[in-house]
């Protein structure tokens, strides 16, 4: 519970923080730096409004506790007649912060970023990753999330040896931050003559995309190289630098991207990428200091590392995390995904209330 707490105090506070920005003029008077700062604090507003009220009703139920231990006569009677009420609406609010903190600190993020990689298995390991890409896109459209392709590595019979989405809605990391590791395809591929099923991999990254005032990024934190882009997509643009890619100078990490014809848009995309994968590298250098050593979420692309089997011959998806087996893959692969994201929640949420314990 303790850990519950600390993640709920630091929304707070960086809420709080955010509300007294919005109120210095220096930050008024710059349209885009405001612009970003409401938009986190509106990303924040709901858990943080909550929790704020359930830290009043815990004032409440200890000033009632005490009333009715050392009041007078009077003030016992009427601290043990509000008392229950009062236990029960902080219990109440309790519980609803917990369902919204399912997910961890980023829960409440409303942009992410999914980078898909096609892993072991060859050209049918890329027809499954078109195949990851289009379950989410289609499933992104049922829930009215918006969807953008942001770099595409398309191969000669329609896969994709990698391909980067950006998601934005309400709840969009919360659920999507299950997906990252390696998903494991068994069945018989198109090519295959005598029809033995084959299994493959991709892999599949999800992080939160970080406002700009998180990601502190200057032009000197990094190298930036333009070329001419290649391969599919990039015929048009052979004869001008509208190819961009940055190198962070302190973690190494690298980002290129070639599919906008303009050097401008394809820069824009590099730098939401690269933030992403700073916050999400930060973020993992905080968790090994506070906790054991997290495993990478993108795994080696091995089918034997993985999180996920989705079996065609059977029509069957299993989720090895939680032991959760479906047998309607047909219509979660056609975008139907929300059982599978629904039993995940659940069980973190089981989780989560076995860590709680009982509010005293």
């Amino acid at each position: 519970m303790a850990s519950i707490r600390d993640q709920l105090e630091t929304h707070l506070r960086r809420f709080e923080e955010l509300e007294r920005q919005m109120t210095d003029p220096a930050v008024q008077a710059d349209g885009a730096k405001f612009s970003t700062i409401a938009r986190e604090h509106g990303s924040l507003a709901k858990v943080a409004t909550k929790y704020r009220r359930f830290k009043s009703l815990v004032d409440e139920v200890a000033e009632l506790k005490q009333m009715s231990e050392k009041g007078s006569p009077e003030e016992r009677e009427l601290a043990e007649a509000e008392l229950p009420e009062a236990r029960r609406k902080r219990e109440d609010l309790w519980t609803e912060l917990l369902d919204m903190t399912v997910g961890g600190e980023d829960a409440n993020r409303s942009r992410c970023v999914m980078e898909i990689r096609a892993g072991t298995g060859g050209e049918e390991a890329a027809l499954f990753a078109h195949d990851l890409f289009q379950m989410y896109k289609h499933h992104a459209e049922k829930k009215g999330w918006k969807v953008e392709i942001m770099e595409a590595s398309p191969t000669d019979r329609g896969g994709f040896s990698k391909v980067t989405l950006g998601f934005q809605g309400e709840g969009v990391y919360r659920e999507l931050r299950y997906e990252g590791g390696t998903h494991r395809v068994q069945r018989v591929p198109e090519t295959e003559a005598k029809g033995r099923v084959h299994t493959s991999a991709a892999t599949v990254a999800v992080l939160p995309e970080p406002e700009d005032v998180e990601i502190d990024l200057k032009q000197d934190d990094y190298r930036l190289d333009k070329f001419c882009a290649s391969g599919p997509g990039g015929q048009h643009v052979n004869k001008t630098e509208s190819a961009v890619r940055l190198t962070h100078y302190k973690t190494g990490i690298v980002v290129s991207m070639q599919d906008e014809k303009s050097q401008h848009k394809n820069l824009s995309k590099a730098l939401r990428i690269l933030k992403s994968r700073l916050y999400d590298h930060y973020q993992q250098e905080e968790q090994k200091k506070r906790a054991a050593e997290r495993k990478t979420m993108v795994g080696s692309g091995d089918r034997s590392d993985k999180i996920r089997t989705y079996n065609f011959p059977d029509n069957r998806l299993t989720d090895h995390r939680i032991g959760f087996t479906i047998y309607k893959l047909d219509q979660i692969i056609g975008g139907d995904f929300q059982p599978v994201t629904d039993a995940l929640i659940e069980h973190d949420r089981n989780e989560l209330r076995d860590q709680m314990g009982v509010l005293e």
